[in-house]
Order: C-alpha cells, then sequence, then structure tokens
C-alpha cells in the first residue's frame, strides 16, 4: 500500500496581525493541500511505475522522483511554516536572541540578515541548526526542493513566495516579511531549537 501524508488541519492560523485570513485560505488551502494531493499521487504510482526505463534525460521514473521532492518540501516547510504562526504577539524570548547572538553577533544583525534572505530569495528563508558545525545559520532556496544544507534542522521557516502575501501585499515583500515577524510562535521555536541541540549532541558523538 503506498505512502500517504496527511492534511494537518490544525495548523491553519487565525487572526494574524498583517496577514489575513483570507490570505491563509488561499494559502493553506490551495497551495499547501495541492503540495500534498499530488505527493500522495506520485506515492500512489511510484510502485509501479517501470524501472528499467529509468534515464536521466527522460522517463516517468525520473519525471516523479524529482516531483517527489519539490512536493515533499513544499508540504514539509508548509506545515513547519503554518506552525510558526500565531497570534499570540509574545516579545521575542530572550533565550532567542542569546541563540542567534552568538552565531550573528546580535539579534539585530540576525534580523537583518534573516530579511535579507527572505528578499534575496524566491522561494524560503528558514533559520536551520547546522548539525556538521553546531551553529545557526540563515539559509535561503529558490524552491522547495533547492538550496538547503544537509544534516540541518529548520528552525524558523519564512515563505517568501508570491502566493504567501499577495492577496495582502501584491508585489511588495518587505510589509510583509515586518507582518512575519509579528506573529511569530516564539514557544514553537524554542522547542525547536532545543531538540536541534539535542540533537547536535547526540550528532557529533
Amino acid at each position: 500500500m503506498a505512502e500517504t501524508w496527511e492534511i494537518k488541519e490544525k495548523l491553519k492560523p487565525r487572526g494574524l496581525e498583517g496577514i489575513s485570513d483570507v490570505q491563509i485560505d488561499n494559502h493553506f488551502d490551495v497551495h499547501y493541500k495541492g503540495y500534498v494531493n499530488k505527493l500522495n499521487e506520485i506515492w500512489s504510482r511510484l510502485p509501479d511505475v517501470d524501472r528499467s526505463k529509468a534515464n536521466q534525460n527522460y522517463s516517468e521514473f525520473r519525471a516523479l522522483k524529482l516531483e517527489e521532492t519539490f512536493n515533499y518540501g513544499g508540504s514539509f516547510l508548509h506545515e513547519l511554516y503554518f506552525e510558526g504562526l500565531t497570534p499570540s504577539h509574545s516579545e521575542v524570548p530572550d533565550e532567542f536572541k542569546d541563540a542567534v547572538a552568538k552565531d550573528f553577533g546580535s539579534y539585530e544583525k540576525w534580523l537583518e540578515d534573516f530579511k535579507a534572505t527572505g528578499t534575496a530569495f524566491r522561494g524560503w528563508a528558514i533559520l536551520v541548526f547546522d548539525l556538521n558545525y553546531g551553529k545557526l545559520r540563515n539559509i535561503g532556496s529558490d524552491a522547495h526542493n533547492v538550496g538547503l544544507i544537509w544534516n540541518s534542522i529548520a528552525i524558523l521557516t519564512m515563505d517568501v513566495y508570491e502566493h504567501a502575501y499577495y492577496v495582502d501585499y501584491g508585489a511588495k515583500r518587505a510589509p510583509y516579511l515586518d507582518a512575519f515577524m509579528k506573529n511569530v510562535n516564539w514557544p514553537v521555536v524554542l522547542k525547536r531549537l532545543e531538540k536541534a541541540k539535542k540533537a547536535y549532541e547526540a550528532f557529533k558523538s
């Protein structure tokens, strides 16, 4: 029986500041669900594809494997994104500021770099914990399966595709980046960071 990725309705945030429910509905119901549905379709077709005809120029197997990583990334990164948003408007915790200051010099320098990453790339800006070096990095991605660092754990994931903000801001990305930072679910971020640190201790041993 083929694998199935379950859509996680509970992750859909409501009542955010500067990111409307209409924007979230379009993003969640059209884009996120679209990636999940296509991933499930790919998984349903892969068991029966003719692997003897695999070819690097074109083959059905190659096409399915390429789109598997794209739609897997689209599903997973969107879940990290939506889980990381909340209308609680809590202050940036000192624990997070201290963590990024260690690798970026200060929280302000980290934020400048994170927003610059979100401006420079077409798909994602992601704060990751690099298990290879035990440090935090901001990475940019132009697509769901491009530009990621092996052995890294996503801590804070910001979608910068136009579909993340076009309802509210049209082509203006800068105000969306500001709105995103106002709605970060810091308890979720800190939980991910703590798990990443524990993973690093196991990884380096």
